[in-house]
């Protein structure tokens, strides 16, 4: 059995697995910034050959999780804050599109769905569960992709989320965010649930721009806490 992956040529399940797994392991932050990948390690790791190891850190090199150093191999690629505010500011176009897409096309289903979301990111955010609150930030996010249709904006949007997953995790754990984005969301929620595509479009627009000036907070605070 073979899958296609986004070059187009067909590659072996069980190599695909293994770019699944080991983008997995970056995204959860079992990997961290500038950490070798040496292929004898993740080979016994991910019990795979050499060969699926190798193509997939090819995979990942291509999809920015992963950079090649002359003569030390891979390792995971740190993203400079810089960067990770450059790839909020395409995260606005592309989820901005989708919210719109998405109260184009809710169902009475999913408008109840969305609604359950918004009242568990209530109830985490009251009992200070900032943990909860990220799985419902994230689950938010990956329904209102899905709703919206938007196959090629979604791709994009889950490349460029594990790029910068480590600058998200700071985020979600800095101390009063929940309380800021909470109401972000809930404005999302209530335009898509309402079939209001431009509103829907402006909140997702507004709720990334906080992000952008929160993520320059996080590092502020983080350099003002190394003097």
């Amino acid at each position: 059995m073979t899958v296609t992956v986004s070059g187009g040529e067909p590659r072996p399940d069980g190599e695909q697995s293994v770019v699944a797994a080991i983008r997995e392991a970056i995204v959860r932050g079992d990997f961290v910034p500038n950490q070798r990948l040496v292929e004898a390690d993740l080979s016994e790791q991910f019990a795979a050959s050499r060969a699926s190891v190798r193509s997939a850190l090819l995979e990942l090199t291509n999809e920015g999780l992963v950079e090649r150093v002359q003569n030390r191999g891979a390792r995971v690629r740190a993203v400079s804050l810089d960067e990770a505010v450059e790839i909020s500011e395409v995260r606005m176009v592309l989820e901005g599109l989708c919210a719109a897409k998405a109260a184009e096309h809710i169902t009475a289903a999913e408008i109840r769905e969305l609604k359950a979301i918004g009242k568990g990111m209530r109830k985490a955010v009251s009992s200070g569960d900032v943990l909860g609150y990220s799985q419902f930030n994230q689950e938010l996010h990956r329904r209102v992709r899905e709703i919206s249709g938007q196959a090629t904006a979604t791709n994009v949007l889950e490349r460029l989320r594990a790029q910068s997953v480590r600058h998200q995790f700071k985020l979600a754990m800095h101390p009063g965010r929940p309380t800021v984005s909470l109401p972000e969301h809930l404005a999302i929620i209530d335009a898509i649930c309402a079939h209001d595509a431009e509103a829907a479009e402006s909140a997702a627009r507004a709720h990334l721009r906080s992000v952008i000036g929160a993520l320059r907070e996080v590092d502020q605070s983080a350099v003002r806490s190394v003097r």
